[in-house]
């Protein structure tokens, strides 16, 4: 068995999960179990995710559901359910992870809390300028290369590091709450299964800080690793987002922490009996 399950979602962004497979291709901890988390493509994604499958030690895993809008935290309960390894980092189809990605979460992880990751996040023009071989040589993880390709120097740069006690360092000072985020963040799947999963009543914005809520209510701490497990978040619009989405959202997760509520009805519970 493998000693880590990663579930990426994907909904038609084959350009930009071509280039996030190419990533865990590189990594440096590759004994893990891969599931993409598709929440209704086209046939496109599924080329490209046959295209990969010689590429990994273990057979990648393509969970699909029809498409019926964003429904995100549905096909990430069917994925967390397929899951087979007892651990699990998330992340998107469009964050790309640097080779000691999985490495770090697989090191990090400890009983009783969950870690929490960010992201840098490029622009249109360096989303599309990064090519395989910039991914396979690692390039684009480096600061030189970015500015020479579009990006304009930020603070935030420093995110890239490889300093290892640099990075502890900075995890340990920034003033970034320890949330959970879905682009990366792993846990084990006990702890998922106590809370029931994602809150299907939840549309985009804030449902992985709804989960991450529910788990600190459950007891489950959270360890800060924004500057050792590094991905680059590449670009794109977001046209699901609506102002009464988020007022919804919004709602939920007050509600359920002035509540301190542990487990939601609408989870994953309904799919352990009747696997995905």
């Amino acid at each position: 068995m493998s000693t880590i399950s990663i579930i990426l979602t994907t909904y038609n962004s084959e350009t930009w999960l071509e280039k996030v497979l190419w990533g865990y291709t590189m990594q440096s901890h590759n004994d893990f179990e891969l599931i993409i988390a598709d929440d209704g493509s086209t046939n496109e994604t599924k080329n490209i995710i046959d295209k990969f499958q010689s590429e990994f030690k273990n057979p990648v895993i393509h969970i699909w559901q029809k498409d019926e809008g964003f429904q995100k935290t549905k096909i990430l309960n069917k994925a967390i359910i397929k899951a087979s390894c007892d651990y699990i980092l998330f992340s998107d189809g469009d964050c790309i992870p640097r080779n000691d990605f999985v490495a770090t979460h697989v090191k990090y992880q400890k009983k009783g809390n969950f870690l929490s990751g960010g992201y840098f996040k490029l622009n249109d023009f360096v989303s599309n300028s990064i090519s395989e071989i910039d991914i396979k040589n690692q390039s684009c993880f480096q600061t030189k290369w970015l500015l020479e390709n579009g990006l304009k120097w930020n603070f935030k740069l420093i995110k890239l590091t490889k300093n290892k006690f640099f990075a502890f360092f900075m995890n340990w000072i920034t003033p970034t709450k320890k949330t959970f985020n879905g682009h990366n963040t792993s846990c084990f799947k006990e702890d998922l299964i106590a809370v029931n999963g994602f809150n299907e009543d939840m549309k985009y914005g804030g449902l992985d800080r709804e989960i991450g809520e529910r788990l600190f209510h459950n007891n489950i701490r959270s360890i800060q690793i924004r500057y050792s497990a590094i991905c680059l978040h590449l670009n794109h619009d977001r046209s699901y987002a609506t102002k009464d989405i988020w007022l919804n959202n919004n709602n939920i997760r007050q509600y359920n922490k002035q509540h301190k509520v542990v487990a939601i009805q609408n989870g994953l519970s309904k799919y352990l009996n009747n696997e995905a």
